[in-house]
Protein backbone atom coordinates (compact mmCIF):
# COMPACT_ATOMS: atom_id res chain seq x y z
CA UNK A 1 0.00 0.00 0.00
CA UNK A 2 3.00 2.27 0.34
CA UNK A 3 2.31 3.92 3.71
CA UNK A 4 4.67 6.65 4.88
CA UNK A 5 5.37 7.57 8.50
CA UNK A 6 3.20 10.65 8.02
CA UNK A 7 0.34 8.51 6.63
CA UNK A 8 0.47 6.25 9.66
CA UNK A 9 0.51 9.09 12.18
CA UNK A 10 -2.37 10.81 10.39
CA UNK A 11 -4.52 7.65 10.24
CA UNK A 12 -3.78 6.88 13.89
CA UNK A 13 -5.07 10.32 14.86
CA UNK A 14 -8.10 10.26 12.53
CA UNK A 15 -9.24 6.80 13.69
CA UNK A 16 -8.57 7.37 17.40
CA UNK A 17 -5.93 4.65 17.59
CA UNK A 18 -4.78 4.33 21.19
CA UNK A 19 -2.47 1.30 21.04
CA UNK A 20 -0.18 -0.25 18.43
CA UNK A 21 0.88 -3.87 18.40
CA UNK A 22 4.42 -4.33 17.08
CA UNK A 23 4.05 -7.89 15.82
CA UNK A 24 6.62 -10.56 14.98
CA UNK A 25 6.79 -14.35 14.81
CA UNK A 26 8.88 -16.80 16.84
CA UNK A 27 10.56 -19.90 15.41
CA UNK A 28 7.54 -22.10 16.13
CA UNK A 29 5.29 -19.78 14.11
CA UNK A 30 3.54 -18.21 17.11
CA UNK A 31 2.61 -14.56 16.73
CA UNK A 32 4.20 -12.34 19.36
CA UNK A 33 3.81 -8.62 19.92
CA UNK A 34 4.92 -5.67 21.98
CA UNK A 35 1.98 -3.33 22.55
CA UNK A 36 2.76 0.36 22.87
CA UNK A 37 0.55 3.42 23.49
CA UNK A 38 0.13 5.75 20.54
CA UNK A 39 2.39 8.26 22.32
CA UNK A 40 5.32 5.92 21.47
CA UNK A 41 4.42 5.60 17.78
CA UNK A 42 7.06 8.06 16.62
CA UNK A 43 9.75 6.12 18.48
CA UNK A 44 8.56 2.84 16.93
CA UNK A 45 8.56 4.31 13.42
CA UNK A 46 12.16 5.39 13.96
CA UNK A 47 13.16 1.76 14.73
CA UNK A 48 14.00 2.58 18.35
CA UNK A 49 11.68 0.15 20.15
CA UNK A 50 13.63 -2.49 22.06
CA UNK A 51 12.45 -5.80 23.52
CA UNK A 52 13.87 -8.75 25.44
CA UNK A 53 14.68 -11.44 22.87
CA UNK A 54 15.67 -13.98 25.54
CA UNK A 55 11.99 -14.46 26.38
CA UNK A 56 11.08 -15.62 22.84
CA UNK A 57 11.33 -19.25 21.69
CA UNK A 58 14.43 -19.79 19.57
CA UNK A 59 15.79 -16.26 19.85
CA UNK A 60 18.83 -15.50 22.07
CA UNK A 61 20.34 -16.15 25.50
CA UNK A 62 19.66 -13.85 28.43
CA UNK A 63 23.12 -12.28 28.24
CA UNK A 64 22.48 -11.05 24.69
CA UNK A 65 18.79 -10.24 24.95
CA UNK A 66 18.44 -6.66 23.66
CA UNK A 67 16.83 -6.61 20.22
CA UNK A 68 15.11 -3.98 18.10
CA UNK A 69 11.80 -3.98 16.23
CA UNK A 70 11.92 -2.46 12.74
CA UNK A 71 8.30 -1.98 11.58
CA UNK A 72 7.40 -2.66 7.95
CA UNK A 73 5.27 0.40 7.20
CA UNK A 74 3.32 -1.42 4.47
CA UNK A 75 1.84 -3.78 7.10
CA UNK A 76 0.03 -0.98 8.94
CA UNK A 77 -3.60 -1.84 9.62
CA UNK A 78 -6.21 -0.77 12.17
CA UNK A 79 -8.05 -3.76 13.64
CA UNK A 80 -11.72 -3.37 12.64
CA UNK A 81 -13.17 -5.37 15.55
CA UNK A 82 -12.34 -2.68 18.13
CA UNK A 83 -14.47 0.49 17.80
CA UNK A 84 -13.32 2.47 20.85
CA UNK A 85 -9.69 2.95 21.92
CA UNK A 86 -8.75 1.36 18.64
CA UNK A 87 -5.75 -0.90 18.16
CA UNK A 88 -3.47 -0.98 15.10
CA UNK A 89 -0.77 -3.37 13.98
CA UNK A 90 2.68 -3.19 12.37
CA UNK A 91 4.63 -6.35 11.47
CA UNK A 92 8.29 -6.00 12.33
CA UNK A 93 11.67 -7.36 11.33
CA UNK A 94 14.09 -8.10 14.17
CA UNK A 95 17.49 -6.41 14.33
CA UNK A 96 20.47 -6.63 16.65
CA UNK A 97 21.77 -3.57 18.56
CA UNK A 98 24.59 -3.18 15.99
CA UNK A 99 22.00 -2.67 13.22
CA UNK A 100 22.36 -6.09 11.59
CA UNK A 101 19.35 -8.35 10.90
CA UNK A 102 18.83 -11.04 13.55
CA UNK A 103 19.77 -14.41 12.04
CA UNK A 104 16.94 -16.21 13.86
CA UNK A 105 14.10 -13.96 12.66
CA UNK A 106 11.83 -16.15 10.49
CA UNK A 107 10.74 -13.17 8.38
CA UNK A 108 14.38 -12.26 7.87
CA UNK A 109 15.23 -15.84 6.89
CA UNK A 110 12.61 -15.76 4.13
CA UNK A 111 13.93 -12.40 2.93
CA UNK A 112 17.45 -13.82 2.79
CA UNK A 113 16.39 -16.75 0.57
CA UNK A 114 14.38 -14.38 -1.63
CA UNK A 115 17.57 -12.34 -2.03
CA UNK A 116 19.28 -15.49 -3.32
CA UNK A 117 16.46 -15.90 -5.84
CA UNK A 118 16.86 -12.29 -6.89
CA UNK A 119 20.58 -12.83 -7.47
CA UNK A 120 19.63 -15.68 -9.81
CA UNK A 121 17.39 -13.32 -11.79
CA UNK A 122 14.00 -13.95 -10.18
CA UNK A 123 12.35 -10.75 -9.03
CA UNK A 124 9.48 -12.33 -7.12
CA UNK A 125 8.10 -15.55 -5.69
CA UNK A 126 4.32 -15.41 -5.78
CA UNK A 127 2.44 -17.56 -3.27
CA UNK A 128 -1.24 -18.40 -2.93
CA UNK A 129 -1.80 -20.20 0.40
CA UNK A 130 -4.89 -22.22 1.34
CA UNK A 131 -4.95 -22.62 5.14
CA UNK A 132 -7.81 -24.78 6.43
CA UNK A 133 -9.24 -24.73 9.95
CA UNK A 134 -11.87 -26.29 12.22
CA UNK A 135 -14.53 -24.52 14.27
CA UNK A 136 -15.29 -26.11 17.66
CA UNK A 137 -17.85 -25.16 20.27
CA UNK A 138 -16.68 -23.69 23.56
CA UNK A 139 -17.91 -24.61 27.03
CA UNK A 140 -19.53 -22.36 29.66
CA UNK A 141 -16.12 -20.97 30.64
CA UNK A 142 -15.20 -20.19 27.03
CA UNK A 143 -12.70 -23.06 26.85
CA UNK A 144 -12.53 -25.05 23.59
CA UNK A 145 -14.19 -28.46 23.37
CA UNK A 146 -13.89 -31.10 20.66
CA UNK A 147 -17.59 -30.73 19.83
CA UNK A 148 -18.05 -29.52 16.25
CA UNK A 149 -20.47 -26.76 15.44
CA UNK A 150 -21.88 -28.48 12.32
CA UNK A 151 -22.05 -31.76 10.43
CA UNK A 152 -21.59 -30.21 6.98
CA UNK A 153 -19.41 -31.50 4.17
CA UNK A 154 -17.64 -30.17 1.12
CA UNK A 155 -19.35 -27.02 -0.25
CA UNK A 156 -22.44 -27.56 1.94
CA UNK A 157 -24.74 -24.63 2.72
CA UNK A 158 -26.75 -23.73 5.82
CA UNK A 159 -28.47 -25.36 7.66
CA UNK A 160 -25.84 -28.10 7.25
CA UNK A 161 -23.03 -25.51 7.39
CA UNK A 162 -23.62 -23.90 10.80
CA UNK A 163 -20.33 -22.03 10.52
CA UNK A 164 -21.56 -19.99 7.56
CA UNK A 165 -22.28 -16.78 9.51
CA UNK A 166 -18.96 -16.92 11.33
CA UNK A 167 -17.10 -17.59 8.09
CA UNK A 168 -18.92 -14.74 6.34
CA UNK A 169 -17.94 -12.30 9.10
CA UNK A 170 -14.34 -13.51 8.85
CA UNK A 171 -14.39 -12.75 5.12
CA UNK A 172 -15.84 -9.27 5.65
CA UNK A 173 -13.27 -8.51 8.33
CA UNK A 174 -10.41 -9.70 6.13
CA UNK A 175 -11.65 -7.56 3.24
CA UNK A 176 -11.82 -4.56 5.53
CA UNK A 177 -8.16 -5.23 6.36
CA UNK A 178 -7.11 -5.23 2.71
CA UNK A 179 -7.39 -8.92 1.78
CA UNK A 180 -8.77 -9.84 -1.64
CA UNK A 181 -10.88 -12.91 -0.90
CA UNK A 182 -11.37 -15.25 -3.85
CA UNK A 183 -13.59 -17.92 -2.26
CA UNK A 184 -14.81 -19.33 1.05
CA UNK A 185 -16.50 -22.65 1.64
CA UNK A 186 -17.10 -25.57 3.95
CA UNK A 187 -14.40 -28.20 3.64
CA UNK A 188 -14.74 -32.00 3.53
CA UNK A 189 -14.81 -32.74 7.26
CA UNK A 190 -17.61 -31.63 9.61
CA UNK A 191 -16.71 -28.28 11.18
CA UNK A 192 -13.88 -27.70 8.68
CA UNK A 193 -13.55 -24.54 6.58
CA UNK A 194 -11.38 -22.87 3.96
CA UNK A 195 -11.06 -19.24 2.89
CA UNK A 196 -8.87 -18.53 -0.13
CA UNK A 197 -7.23 -15.15 -0.64
CA UNK A 198 -5.36 -13.78 -3.63
CA UNK A 199 -1.72 -14.63 -4.14
CA UNK A 200 0.99 -12.18 -3.14
CA UNK A 201 4.76 -11.99 -3.03
CA UNK A 202 6.22 -14.46 -0.55
CA UNK A 203 6.81 -12.10 2.41
CA UNK A 204 3.38 -10.53 2.10
CA UNK A 205 1.78 -13.99 1.72
CA UNK A 206 3.43 -15.18 4.95
CA UNK A 207 2.34 -11.96 6.69
CA UNK A 208 -1.20 -12.58 5.44
CA UNK A 209 -1.22 -16.15 6.76
CA UNK A 210 -0.32 -14.88 10.23
CA UNK A 211 -2.93 -12.10 10.02
CA UNK A 212 -5.49 -14.59 8.70
CA UNK A 213 -4.99 -16.87 11.71
CA UNK A 214 -5.40 -13.95 14.10
CA UNK A 215 -8.62 -12.77 12.42
CA UNK A 216 -10.13 -16.27 12.23
CA UNK A 217 -9.49 -16.94 15.91
CA UNK A 218 -10.74 -13.50 16.97
CA UNK A 219 -14.02 -13.62 15.00
CA UNK A 220 -14.66 -17.24 15.97
CA UNK A 221 -14.37 -16.29 19.64
CA UNK A 222 -16.98 -13.56 19.12
CA UNK A 223 -19.32 -16.31 17.84
CA UNK A 224 -18.68 -18.50 20.87
CA UNK A 225 -16.47 -20.82 18.85
CA UNK A 226 -12.82 -21.88 18.93
CA UNK A 227 -10.93 -21.90 15.61
CA UNK A 228 -8.09 -24.42 15.44
CA UNK A 229 -5.37 -24.74 12.83
CA UNK A 230 -4.21 -28.02 14.35
CA UNK A 231 -3.40 -30.34 11.41
CA UNK A 232 -5.41 -33.36 12.62
CA UNK A 233 -7.67 -32.52 15.56
CA UNK A 234 -10.03 -35.48 15.05
CA UNK A 235 -9.50 -39.13 14.17
CA UNK A 236 -11.38 -40.56 11.21
CA UNK A 237 -11.92 -37.35 9.21
CA UNK A 238 -9.75 -35.19 6.96
CA UNK A 239 -7.09 -33.04 8.55
CA UNK A 240 -6.30 -29.42 7.74
CA UNK A 241 -3.69 -28.60 5.14
CA UNK A 242 -2.13 -25.40 3.87
CA UNK A 243 -1.55 -26.00 0.17
CA UNK A 244 0.94 -23.47 -1.19
CA UNK A 245 0.58 -22.40 -4.83
CA UNK A 246 3.86 -20.86 -5.98
CA UNK A 247 5.54 -19.43 -9.05
CA UNK A 248 8.64 -17.41 -9.91
CA UNK A 249 8.63 -14.18 -11.90
CA UNK A 250 11.13 -12.12 -13.85
CA UNK A 251 9.54 -8.70 -13.92
CA UNK A 252 6.02 -9.24 -15.28
CA UNK A 253 6.85 -12.62 -16.81
CA UNK A 254 5.93 -15.92 -15.14
CA UNK A 255 9.00 -18.08 -15.75
CA UNK A 256 7.02 -21.25 -14.99
CA UNK A 257 5.00 -20.92 -18.21
CA UNK A 258 6.01 -22.19 -21.64
CA UNK A 259 3.26 -22.15 -24.24
CA UNK A 260 5.21 -24.61 -26.42
CA UNK A 261 5.29 -27.30 -23.74
CA UNK A 262 2.56 -29.95 -23.76
CA UNK A 263 1.65 -29.12 -20.14
CA UNK A 264 2.52 -25.43 -20.48
CA UNK A 265 5.43 -25.87 -18.05
CA UNK A 266 8.84 -24.34 -18.64
CA UNK A 267 12.12 -26.12 -18.02
CA UNK A 268 12.55 -23.77 -15.04
CA UNK A 269 9.26 -24.97 -13.55
CA UNK A 270 10.26 -28.59 -14.03
CA UNK A 271 13.64 -28.10 -12.37
CA UNK A 272 11.95 -26.20 -9.53
CA UNK A 273 9.53 -29.07 -8.97
CA UNK A 274 12.40 -31.56 -9.11
CA UNK A 275 14.10 -29.62 -6.32
CA UNK A 276 10.95 -29.64 -4.20
CA UNK A 277 10.59 -33.39 -4.70
CA UNK A 278 14.29 -34.06 -4.06
CA UNK A 279 14.21 -32.27 -0.71
CA UNK A 280 10.61 -33.02 0.31
CA UNK A 281 11.50 -35.46 3.09
CA UNK A 282 14.08 -33.04 4.52
CA UNK A 283 11.66 -30.09 4.38
CA UNK A 284 8.89 -31.98 6.18
CA UNK A 285 10.12 -31.01 9.65
CA UNK A 286 9.47 -27.39 8.65
CA UNK A 287 6.37 -27.75 6.45
CA UNK A 288 4.82 -30.31 8.83
CA UNK A 289 6.40 -29.33 12.15
CA UNK A 290 4.39 -31.05 14.88
CA UNK A 291 3.87 -34.55 16.19
CA UNK A 292 0.25 -34.16 15.12
CA UNK A 293 1.19 -33.21 11.55
CA UNK A 294 1.99 -36.82 10.72
CA UNK A 295 -1.44 -38.01 11.83
CA UNK A 296 -2.71 -36.03 8.82
CA UNK A 297 -0.20 -37.47 6.33
CA UNK A 298 -1.82 -40.91 6.10
CA UNK A 299 -3.67 -42.57 3.20
CA UNK A 300 -7.41 -42.16 2.86
CA UNK A 301 -7.96 -38.54 3.84
CA UNK A 302 -6.80 -36.62 0.72
CA UNK A 303 -3.53 -35.52 2.33
CA UNK A 304 -0.41 -36.39 0.31
CA UNK A 305 1.78 -39.11 1.78
CA UNK A 306 3.98 -39.76 -1.24
CA UNK A 307 6.64 -37.71 -3.00
CA UNK A 308 5.34 -37.44 -6.55
CA UNK A 309 3.70 -34.97 -8.94
CA UNK A 310 0.87 -34.86 -11.46
CA UNK A 311 -1.09 -32.43 -13.58
CA UNK A 312 -4.31 -34.47 -13.30
CA UNK A 313 -4.26 -36.19 -9.94
CA UNK A 314 -4.71 -34.92 -6.38
CA UNK A 315 -3.05 -37.82 -4.56
CA UNK A 316 0.61 -36.77 -5.19
CA UNK A 317 2.44 -34.13 -3.18
CA UNK A 318 2.65 -31.68 -6.09
CA UNK A 319 -0.24 -30.85 -8.38
CA UNK A 320 -0.28 -28.54 -11.41
CA UNK A 321 -3.56 -26.56 -11.48
CA UNK A 322 -5.22 -26.15 -14.87
CA UNK A 323 -4.67 -22.38 -15.27
CA UNK A 324 -1.89 -21.32 -17.63
CA UNK A 325 -0.13 -18.13 -18.67
CA UNK A 326 0.49 -15.75 -15.78
CA UNK A 327 -1.42 -18.19 -13.53
CA UNK A 328 0.85 -21.18 -14.22
CA UNK A 329 1.91 -22.45 -10.83
CA UNK A 330 3.01 -25.38 -8.72
CA UNK A 331 0.73 -26.47 -5.87
CA UNK A 332 2.67 -28.08 -3.01
CA UNK A 333 0.07 -29.93 -0.98
CA UNK A 334 1.82 -31.39 2.06
CA UNK A 335 2.36 -28.25 4.23
CA UNK A 336 -0.08 -27.76 7.09
CA UNK A 337 -1.21 -24.60 8.93
CA UNK A 338 0.87 -25.39 12.02
CA UNK A 339 3.95 -24.52 9.95
CA UNK A 340 5.77 -21.25 10.45
CA UNK A 341 4.84 -19.71 7.06
CA UNK A 342 8.09 -17.74 6.74
CA UNK A 343 10.25 -20.81 7.31
CA UNK A 344 8.04 -23.09 5.19
CA UNK A 345 8.21 -20.75 2.19
CA UNK A 346 11.95 -20.24 2.71
CA UNK A 347 12.77 -23.97 2.57
CA UNK A 348 10.46 -24.61 -0.39
CA UNK A 349 12.01 -21.75 -2.34
CA UNK A 350 15.54 -22.87 -1.44
CA UNK A 351 14.74 -26.42 -2.59
CA UNK A 352 13.25 -25.16 -5.84
CA UNK A 353 16.25 -22.92 -6.50
CA UNK A 354 18.56 -25.90 -5.90
CA UNK A 355 16.61 -27.79 -8.54
CA UNK A 356 16.99 -24.90 -10.99
CA UNK A 357 20.68 -24.28 -10.26
CA UNK A 358 21.58 -27.95 -10.68
CA UNK A 359 19.08 -28.60 -13.49
CA UNK A 360 17.66 -31.54 -11.55
CA UNK A 361 15.63 -33.88 -13.78
CA UNK A 362 11.91 -34.10 -13.01
CA UNK A 363 10.62 -37.65 -12.51
CA UNK A 364 7.75 -38.82 -14.68
CA UNK A 365 4.31 -37.72 -13.49
CA UNK A 366 2.18 -40.11 -11.48
CA UNK A 367 -1.32 -40.01 -12.92
CA UNK A 368 -2.60 -43.10 -11.10
CA UNK A 369 -4.21 -42.93 -7.66
CA UNK A 370 -1.17 -43.54 -5.47
CA UNK A 371 -3.34 -44.50 -2.49
CA UNK A 372 -4.41 -47.76 -4.21
CA UNK A 373 -0.90 -48.67 -5.39
CA UNK A 374 0.92 -51.39 -3.49
CA UNK A 375 4.23 -50.67 -1.80
CA UNK A 376 5.99 -52.72 -4.48
CA UNK A 377 4.30 -50.67 -7.24
CA UNK A 378 5.36 -47.43 -5.55
CA UNK A 379 8.95 -48.66 -5.24
CA UNK A 380 9.01 -49.70 -8.91
CA UNK A 381 7.72 -46.23 -9.84
CA UNK A 382 10.36 -44.56 -7.66
CA UNK A 383 7.81 -42.91 -5.36
CA UNK A 384 9.14 -42.45 -1.80
CA UNK A 385 6.96 -41.69 1.19
CA UNK A 386 7.06 -38.57 3.29
CA UNK A 387 8.39 -39.16 6.83
CA UNK A 388 6.12 -41.20 9.07
CA UNK A 389 6.70 -39.09 12.17
CA UNK A 390 8.40 -35.96 13.43
CA UNK A 391 11.54 -37.78 14.56
CA UNK A 392 12.14 -39.21 11.09
CA UNK A 393 11.54 -35.76 9.60
CA UNK A 394 14.05 -34.13 11.98
CA UNK A 395 16.70 -36.71 11.10
CA UNK A 396 16.10 -36.09 7.38
CA UNK A 397 16.35 -32.33 7.92
CA UNK A 398 19.81 -32.59 9.47
CA UNK A 399 21.05 -34.63 6.50
CA UNK A 400 20.09 -31.92 4.00
CA UNK A 401 22.59 -29.17 3.27
CA UNK A 402 19.91 -27.30 1.34
CA UNK A 403 17.38 -27.13 4.19
CA UNK A 404 20.09 -26.43 6.77
CA UNK A 405 21.42 -23.55 4.65
CA UNK A 406 17.92 -22.15 4.19
CA UNK A 407 17.36 -21.96 7.94
CA UNK A 408 20.87 -20.85 8.84
CA UNK A 409 22.93 -22.10 11.79
CA UNK A 410 21.09 -20.15 14.50
CA UNK A 411 17.53 -21.05 13.49
CA UNK A 412 18.47 -24.64 12.65
CA UNK A 413 20.03 -25.31 16.04
CA UNK A 414 17.19 -23.74 18.03
CA UNK A 415 14.41 -25.20 15.86
CA UNK A 416 15.91 -28.69 16.13
CA UNK A 417 16.30 -28.38 19.90
CA UNK A 418 12.68 -27.25 20.38
CA UNK A 419 11.36 -30.03 18.17
CA UNK A 420 13.48 -32.71 19.82
CA UNK A 421 11.99 -31.66 23.15
CA UNK A 422 8.49 -31.88 21.63
CA UNK A 423 9.19 -35.35 20.23
CA UNK A 424 10.64 -36.58 23.53
CA UNK A 425 7.64 -35.31 25.49
CA UNK A 426 5.33 -37.13 23.09
CA UNK A 427 7.44 -40.30 23.05
CA UNK A 428 7.50 -40.64 26.82
CA UNK A 429 3.88 -39.69 27.46
CA UNK A 430 1.32 -42.44 28.15
CA UNK A 431 -1.69 -41.80 25.92
CA UNK A 432 -5.32 -42.75 26.42
CA UNK A 433 -5.17 -45.11 23.42
CA UNK A 434 -2.53 -47.18 25.22
CA UNK A 435 -4.63 -47.44 28.37
CA UNK A 436 -7.68 -48.43 26.32
CA UNK A 437 -5.66 -51.10 24.49
CA UNK A 438 -3.48 -52.56 27.21
CA UNK A 439 -4.74 -51.81 30.73
CA UNK A 440 -7.04 -54.83 30.94
CA UNK A 441 -5.29 -56.95 28.30
CA UNK A 442 -2.06 -57.34 30.30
Amino acid sequence: MGFTKEDIKRIAQEQNVRFIRLQFTDLLGTIKNVEIPVSQLEKALDNKMMFDGSSIEGYVRIEESDMYLYPDLDTWVVFPWVTQDRVARLICDIYMPDGTPFAGDPRGILKRVLKEAEELGYSAMNVGPEPEFFLFKTDDRGEPTTELNDQGGYFDLAPMDMGENCRREIVLTLEEMGFEIEASHHEVAPGQHEIDFKYADAVKAADQIQTFKLVVKTIAREHGLHASFMPKPLFGVNGSGMHCHQSLFQGDSNVFYDEKDKLGLSATARHYMAGILRHARAMAAVTNPTVNSYKRLVPGYEAPCYVAWSASNRSPMIRIPASRGLSTRVEVRNPDPAANPYLALAVMLKAGLDGIANKLPLPSPTDRNIYIMSEEERQDAGIPSLPLDLKEALDEMLRSDVVCEALGDHALAHFYELKEIEWDMYRTQVHQWERDQYLTLY
